[in-house]
């Protein structure tokens, strides 16, 4: 059964402070869309500020989602939409469990963050992925080692609904120019890579984490 998230959508991002740092980001926009590959901007909270053409393709199939959408928040979109799956290979190994650990990163970081607080609050209401988060995690960490944990430079399985690409791999870049660091921005693009030779995608199955050990 896929996880129920329970909160609320979350509020509109603010527009940037300053008339310079809105140019900036228009720019930016356009430049991204300039890219084939999927790529976004996002916070610390991983609220999507910018996305691009490409990574709207990898994701049309995604269903509606009160608080989950790829587009809004793509932390959420890893942990709670039932969809994710479908598109983010090796689901729980691969995404679920580095997108837990640096949301346990900013939750240190940022503790009083409302947004955060609330993910951390949807997790506790389920019971498999609390466990996850509290013990498998920290198991997870000691086993893989922290290489496995960064997003940037990290090879994971994708399954892109263009055929051209279907069961393939993607790298993930992680980009943070001076003026998107500023503003506490970081760029993700996902460098598609040659299609892997492999059975046909699996069945969907819900955004569930499932096999995470736990400590002895």
């Amino acid at each position: 059964m896929a996880f129920q998230a329970g909160g609320q959508r979350p509020a509109p991002r603010p527009a940037p402070a300053t008339p310079e740092a809105q140019a900036y980001l228009q720019d930016y926009s356009t430049l991204l869309d300039a890219v084939p590959f999927p790529s976004l901007v996002v916070d610390h909270r991983w609220d999507v500020v910018l996305a691009n053409g490409a990574f709207r393709t990898l994701f049309r199939g995604a269903g509606p989602h009160a608080t989950a959408m790829p587009g809004d928040n793509f932390l959420r979109f890893v942990l709670f939409h039932p969809d994710a799956s479908a598109v983010l290979g090796d689901h729980e190994s691969s995404w679920c469990l580095p997108m837990l650990a640096h949301f346990a990163a900013a939750l240190e970081r940022h503790g009083h963050d409302a947004g955060l607080q609330a993910v951390r609050r949807e997790i506790a209401q389920d019971p498999i992925m609390e466990a996850a988060y509290r013990q498998g995690l920290p198991h997870w960490i000691r086993a893989v080692g922290a290489e496995a944990v960064e997003h940037d430079g990290a090879v994971r399985p994708l399954h892109h609904p263009d055929p051209r690409w279907g069961v393939t791999e993607c790298r993930v870049v992680v980009e943070s120019p001076r003026a998107l660091e500023e503003l506490g921005y970081t760029r993700l693009t996902l460098v598609l890579r040659e299609p892997r030779r492999t059975p046909p995608r699996p069945r969907r199955t819900a955004a569930h984490l499932r096999v995470v050990p736990t400590p002895e």
